[in-house]
């Protein structure tokens, strides 16, 4: 797995899937949401003729529906049995930045609907504006020398704010005028053109990680034209400061962090079992910290943070097998049966999805996840004095893991950015909204279970717990998970509230 450098799972861009011979469907902007169109042209897509593509072209500028336009690629696996056809299932896999044709062309997250599901729905996959197929956001790094991730100076500080502006100034240089319109919110009045071009009366949606806050704001805008919503490892847009969304993050990866601990201590598959996880790990973070530590993959020294985002990519999935044999690989100075050329970790790769090896003036490249997010988040930082006490205090929260690397460079790159927080956070007030089913895993790492009890908590959506690790719950292949999500997407029945499912092994 790609390790992503900002909140949610790991982009999957399908670049080559084009959209083909698109009639634009009709919408009226001027309402608040646009009326039934026309229709989509469907092709066969490029890469894969049994799965067709096609767009729909909606305003830049919801506001203004006359202004430019941009079209939104779209992806879809026809139901297998047309006769028994409920209707569509629109899915986006989140990032933010990630490609939802991939997942219309496997059949959905991965191939991962079950085929009573494929049996009943078209699935639908759509590239958000500013992504893979939707005229997607370019980005090229600053001319200088890279900022401080970790800012201890003001100098430091007022560095990495100019870095990041310039950054975000790049995407605005290289990209279309879409650039300034790529919140959620916006992002939500898309999907409804896209449920009235499809011929759907309501929306039937799964949203897994960033494409939750999609969900969120469909929800919000357009309760009455909602059948069913699958929310799965869910953001919690309701976490109002910088503090609380570092917190919760950071809690959630040593929490990730305490549970692998755990598995290690109980499972003869970890290579540190019979060993204490925790006492091998606080022993490299001291090598780390003195200078000591060495890549055996590329002969490179480490330093604390290489060490952290070496790690905490891996609760993501989880990998515990693979983290088990990389701890014990760099205890031995060997390199193991898995062990890769660790990246260093420095501004850039924690802040943007730019390769270590892009210099400064090279080409720009896909990037529209700081874009996206920095107009769904509003994380002040007032300077660098704040910054480090923030700093002292997540320590405190998470003794081994410090902090959660994606949730520091989300909050560090929006520190500059230069367009508007346009979908700011507030607290979700659903009024006439079905009954909507959340899925959440109780140690993830970057969408903590506490921000799924949040949501449920505010919208009456129903919770269920997978007690288990990782996220993306409806891909583990629970048989608990999977059952209770195929009854709700074809009856609208939500599992009892409390429902848990057990973990699946490793």
């Amino acid at each position: 797995m790609r390790r992503q450098t900002l909140t949610g799972t790991a982009v999957a861009a399908l670049a080559t899937v084009v959209a083909l011979g698109i009639t634009p469907a009709q919408a009226n902007p001027r309402t608040e949401a646009p009326a039934a169109g026309t229709g989509i042209a469907w092709e066969p897509c490029a890469d894969e003729p049994e799965a067709e593509c096609g767009s729909v072209t909606v305003p830049v500028d919801w506001s203004e529906p006359d202004g430019p336009t941009i079209d939104i690629a779209l992806a879809r696996r026809a139901a297998t049995d047309p006769t028994a056809r409920i209707g569509t299932i629109l899915t986006n896999p989140g990032g933010p930045g990630a490609s939802g044709l991939q997942d219309a062309i496997l059949g959905g997250i991965g191939g991962s609907f079950s085929d009573e599901v494929r049996r009943r729905f078209d699935v639908v996959g759509f590239d958000p504006r500013g992504v893979g197929g939707s005229d997607p956001i370019r980005c090229q790094v600053p001319e200088g020398p890279e900022p401080e991730l970790f800012p201890t100076t003001a100098e430091e500080f007022d560095g990495l704010r100019a870095w990041t502006r310039a950054y975000g100034e790049s995407c605005r240089e290289h990209s279309g005028p879409h650039v300034d319109f790529l919140d959620s919110r916006t992002v939500a009045r898309d999907m409804d053109a896209i449920r009235a071009a499809l011929g759907e009366k309501k929306l039937t949606f799964y949203g897994n990680s960033y494409a939750t806050m999609m969900g969120q704001q469909y929800a919000t805008l357009f309760p009455q034209r909602v059948r069913a919503m699958v929310l799965d490892s869910t953001m919690d847009h309701s976490a109002a400061t910088t503090w609380e969304f570092l917190r919760s993050e950071t809690k959630a990866t040593q929490d990730s962090f305490d549970r692998y601990v755990e598995w290690c201590r109980s499972s003869t598959e970890c290579a540190l079992h019979g060993q204490d996880a925790r006492t091998v790990f606080r022993d490299l973070y001291a090598k780390a910290e003195r200078g000591e530590l060495v890549d055996p993959g590329s002969s490179r020294t480490m330093s604390p943070t290489d060490l952290l985002d070496d790690i905490q990519w891996t609760f993501l999935g989880p990998y515990w097998t693979q983290l088990s044999e990389r701890l014990v690989s760099l205890s031995a100075g060997e390199p193991g049966p898995t062990t890769d050329a660790a990246r260093p970790t420095t501004a850039r790769t924690a802040i943007t999805e730019q390769e270590p090896e892009q210099e400064p003036g090279q080409e720009p490249v896909e990037d529209p996840s700081l874009a996206i997010f920095c107009q769904d988040w509003r994380l002040p930082v007032r300077d660098v004095e704040q910054l480090r006490a923030y700093q002292d205090r997540l320590a405190e929260v998470a003794p081994e893991m410090k902090v959660n690397l994606q949730a520091w460079g989300s909050t560090m790159a929006c520190l500059g950015w230069p367009t508007e927080v346009r979908n700011p956070q507030a607290p979700l007030r659903w009024k006439g909204v079905p009954p909507v089913l959340v899925l959440n895993s109780r140690y993830d790492p970057v969408t903590p279970h506490e921000w799924a009890r949040n949501v449920a908590r505010q919208s009456g959506a129903t919770l269920l717990t997978y007690d288990g690790a990782g996220h993306g719950v409806y891909s583990f292949g629970s048989d608990c998970v999977g059952d209770a999500t195929t009854r709700y997407l074809i009856h609208v029945k939500t599992p009892p509230p409390g429902t848990r499912c057990p973990a699946v092994e490793q």
